[in-house]
């Protein structure tokens, strides 16, 4: 079956059932890789490490973000 076929089979489903079709394809694609999450947990303790031996300051948010 194809792509095609696939979609038209999944557009006659009713818009509840499509909804889910859609959002189980979208977080299959979105899988987390254990080896970026460890990555980026190093690096989120290093930095954390720098500021508290006062390496590196933090900025305000109003700073980075403004004022809303």
């Amino acid at each position: 079956m194809g792509t095609q076929e696939i979609f038209e089979l999944a557009l006659k489903l009713p818009p509840a059932d499509r909804f889910e079709v859609a959002e189980l394809v979208l977080q299959s694609l979105d899988r987390p890789d254990p080896e970026i999450d460890r990555v980026w947990i190093e690096e989120a303790e290093r930095r954390l490490a720098a500021y508290r031996a006062g390496k590196v300051k933090g900025i305000p948010a109003e700073d980075i973000f403004g004022t809303f």
